[in-house]
């Protein structure tokens, strides 16, 4: 090991962000602390700090070779785990536009693990590491600034325990990894600095997830059935097979139309979505626990990058940078691929935060994009849809058309959507000939004015306090 950075960092958040950040963090620092005001260690289910890991997650392809790459043999262990795992373009049965896709082997790997046991896994291997110290069941009170508050010098916390008093922890680097309620703006604020803008996209999404023990299995060879949500159908599912034997089964509604947490009307849900068989799958199924809802009220990317000021000693990582409309799984690959950012960052000196966040920028700048480009194909949603816009939609709809009989379109939109190619990937001249022709009908271009009042998809929102 060369020269270290610094002293101690101490990374606030042990979700797969905060993991993340830790592992790439103990190269260059002699002592890295994780600190989260859950118990985490050892702990293979939902805890209260993230709610939504009772619902369906997805690891992009991208992301599933950061991690083989910052923990390598981790895929192995998963499986030796009975942990499933196929390919994303021929083990999973997907629907878009109403209608399922081809499958081929694409090379793109997909493990059916649940959002809370893929993170016990990557946590544990964070904790062999000699010089990462795990901080459980307590809180962060807030930022400890130098007296010219020019720099953060560390974080304020205090144990969950009866009788326990508030406490400093110095730390040379403090890394946000809170996620989306991450209070880093609020601490700005309170430090003299001003709060990064936020471009906010109202989606108005709800999960409603419950698990069965199936009676038959609707899957054959594939590890999931997920019927994505459409302008036509707004209502999506992702139902995969998981590793104890049960069945997960997470429905999506957008725009207020919600699944349903009852019996009867979350069966209801099911019945009116684009995969026929899961409603034969569940009807006659045990079902192992009650439906439980989750709401993410809008996708908000966090503009740090266009700050002029920030205190030296703080960085953000993850969902508190930019929280993506969960539907199109980018979460948890976007968080790697700025751990990797960091790790190349700090290789060429210091942390710097307005160096920092420059960089993931244009990490962030294509999954938003194309995140908020497909959500702007739902006529409610609010937002300018430029030209670029509309035709980008209207070609991934033929593009989605040809791949109902041609794998390899499957396989190419997979490559992107998994963070793997770059979207200028699907403008080869020849793929676009090709899609042309081997789409099956014509698709509409999303007419330019939006159902409700057109809002910028960048414009800045009235700050919250």
């Amino acid at each position: 090991m060369g020269e270290y950075t610094g002293d101690r960092a101490a990374v606030l958040g042990a979700g797969m962000a905060g993991l993340l950040a830790a592992r790439v963090l103990s190269e260059s620092y002699r002592r890295v602390l994780v600190i989260d005001r859950d118990e985490v260690l050892g702990v293979r289910g939902p805890r209260r700090g993230v709610p939504h890991a009772r619902h369906a997650h997805a690891l992009l392809a991208r992301g599933q070779q950061i991690l083989e790459e910052l923990f390598p043999g981790l895929e192995r262990e998963l499986g030796e785990a009975g942990i499933p795992a196929g390919d994303l373009a021929g083990n999973l049965r997907w629907y878009f536009g109403g209608e399922k896709l081809a499958q081929e082997t694409s090379g793109l790997v997909s493990v059916s693990a649940t959002r809370p046991v893929l993170e016990a896994h990557v946590r544990a291997r964070v904790a062999r590491l000699s010089t990462v110290e795990f901080r459980e069941r307590c809180g962060i009170r807030g930022l400890q600034a130098d007296p010219g508050r020019e720099r953060v010098i560390g974080v304020r916390v205090i144990d969950e325990a009866e009788d326990s008093v508030e406490e400093f922890v110095a730390a040379d680097l403090v890394v946000d990894a809170t996620g989306r309620g991450s209070r880093t703006p609020a601490w700005l604020e309170e430090l003299g600095y001003q709060r990064p803008r936020e471009d906010r996209v109202k989606v108005d999404l709800a999960y409603t997830t419950r698990h069965y023990r199936l009676r038959d299995d609707p899957y054959g060879t594939d590890l999931s059935i997920n019927p994505v949500a459409s302008p036509d159908n707004p209502r999506g599912a992702f139902f995969p097979k998981l590793g104890d034997g049960t069945s997960m089964l997470s429905l999506t509604g957008m725009l207020g139309d919600h699944p349903p947490a009852d019996d009867e009307g979350f069966l209801e849900f099911v019945k009116s979505l684009a995969a026929p068989e899961i409603y034969q799958a569940v009807r006659e199924a045990e079902p192992v626990d009650t439906p439980v809802t989750f709401r993410v009220p809008a996708s908000v990317r966090r503009r740090y990058e266009r700050l002029r000021r920030f205190p030296r000693g703080l960085l953000v990582i993850g969902d508190g940078v930019c929280s993506f409309n969960p539907v199109y799984g980018q979460g948890m690959t976007v968080a790697a691929m700025e751990a990797m950012a960091l790790r190349e960052h700090l290789s060429e000196g210091g942390p710097d935060a307005r160096r920092f966040f420059r960089r993931i920028a244009p990490i962030v700048d294509v999954p938003w994009e194309t995140s908020v480009s497909a959500d702007l194909a739902f006529p409610g949603v609010e937002g300018r849809r430029t030209l670029k816009v509309r035709i980008g939609n209207a070609y991934v709809s033929r593009l989605h058309a040809a791949a109902r009989s041609d794998a390899r379109f499957a396989t190419a939109f997979f490559r992107v959507a998994g963070l793997v190619d770059p979207p200028q990937a699907l403008m080869r001249p020849r793929l676009m000939l090709d899609v042309l022709r081997g789409s099956r009908r014509r698709v509409p271009v999303v007419p330019a004015r939006p159902a409700a009042p057109p809002a910028e998809v960048e414009a800045p929102v009235r700050r919250a306090a």
